[in-house]
């Protein structure tokens, strides 16, 4: 790859994955499209300021004037990380949900396109196949969104399949499970928790606190794009799991447990609607490339929780 251009790249999974990229490959050329929305900060390639083979860019995904022109320079593909995230924002305001994730999409797509960009990765997540009791999903699992968000990442996904199905652009997804790790916006749950106990603050746990995720550290996430980037078959789907289930109440005990906090800042609160009880996703098919994560989750929430605890310059702004 000599060019690709990554959208979303000041935001949480973007950055890792650009700062991994550029190791994996230090002759790549990253182009980052970011809106620098309140979870798109600058500061999170600040390191990467000044080199040759990266350049920043302010701008709208949904800006077709300005996305059109941007794909005058040839890229041999396109990483979509841009998207609006949080199910909590996408209950109470969908609009920018629909948007972004997927107006955004659409005009990503249309510019490839028309330009003959040789890779279309488009970031997904796995809450597109909604609640599962027992079991994993597979990539044919049908789509059963239950949040705004979920829904608006499905139909960006669907969206983009029909781009491989019907023009034969080489569309590739990637569904993660949820991800943790460095530069996190601390509105989501292990950051939200790791930055409210540092500053002996009340955890807010939804319910019951037995809502099941599996997690999955942000660097192998990227390791995971960028083997797909690499190696995958267009058309296809790639589910990327952590194979690391944990309850949320398990979670809030043990970033308590490693900042020494007591477990009397656990508050439970009302649950969120439409809250799905367990996700699970089998990842097989992107095993069967090479990919294995590196990081077991207990390693991992120490070195994220160390993180947020040597880094408040970052985040006490945020919060």
């Amino acid at each position: 790859m000599a060019k690709i251009l990554v959208t979303g790249g000041c935001g949480f999974i973007g950055s890792n994955f650009i700062r991994h990229a550029l190791e994996a490959n230090p002759s790549l050329e990253v182009v980052n499209l970011d809106k620098l929305t309140y979870a798109g900060n600058i500061k999170n390639l600040a390191d990467l300021e000044g080199r040759g083979n990266y350049r920043f860019i302010k701008g709208d995904i949904c800006d077709e004037a300005l996305v059109r022109n941007l794909f005058d320079e040839e890229f041999e593909a396109v990483l979509t990380f841009a998207a609006e995230s949080h199910v909590d924002r996408s209950i109470s305001g969908p609009a920018p949900f629909i948007r972004t994730d997927v107006l955004g999409t659409f005009t990503l797509l249309e510019a490839a396109r028309r330009t003959g960009v040789g890779r279309f990765i488009q970031i997904s997540t796995d809450e597109v196949y909604g609640s599962i009791e027992e079991g994993s999903f597979s990539e044919e699992s049908p789509l059963q969104p239950s949040s705004p968000y979920a829904a608006s990442k499905a139909s960006a996904d669907l969206l983009s399949l029909s781009y491989f199905k019907t023009y034969g652009f080489p569309v590739l997804i990637t569904r993660s499970s949820n991800n943790f790790g460095p530069y996190q916006y601390p509105e989501k749950l292990i950051p939200l928790f790791i930055t409210n106990a540092i500053e002996d603050k009340r955890l807010p746990l939804y319910g019951d606190g037995l809502n099941v995720r599996d997690w999955l550290y942000v660097k192998d996430n990227c390791k995971a794009i960028y083997l797909v980037l690499e190696k995958g078959k267009p058309g296809e789907i790639y589910n990327v799991a952590g194979r690391a289930e944990k309850k949320n109440i398990e979670i809030a005990k043990a970033i308590l447990s490693i900042l020494g906090k007591p477990e009397s800042l656990i508050e439970y609160v009302e649950d969120r609607p439409g809250h799905d009880r367990r996700y699970s996703i089998d990842s097989k098919k992107i095993e069967s490339l090479g990919f294995r994560p590196t990081e077991d989750f207990e390693s991992a929430l120490e070195k994220t929780v160390r993180w947020y605890v040597e880094n408040r310059w970052w985040w006490e702004p945020l919060t």
